[in-house]
């Protein structure tokens, strides 16, 4: 009335083989969701600043600002 043996359990090198298979996961993951925010989140972002620089005039809405009251060191125009 034997039963089957069980086969051996590994005892060396296991922590090897299971951090290399971590590590490898790991990589991978943090590569991909790097490259996800570049062209996700960053170059998107890029082109909007880019977009609206390129007709942004600071001195119009430096005035706009100044009279819509937004400043207390500058006086507004208005008075």
């Amino acid at each position: 009335m034997s039963a089957g043996l069980l086969p051996k359990p590994q005892m060396r090198g296991l922590l090897t083989k299971r951090l290399r298979f971590h590590m490898v996961g790991a990589f991978i993951l943090s590569v991909g969701s790097g490259l996800l925010y570049k062209f996700g989140v960053a170059e998107p972002r890029k082109r909007a600043y880019t977009e609206f620089y390129k007709n942004f005039d600071p001195m119009k809405d430096f005035e706009a600002k100044k009279a819509a009251g937004v400043f207390q060191s500058v006086p507004s125009t208005e008075s």
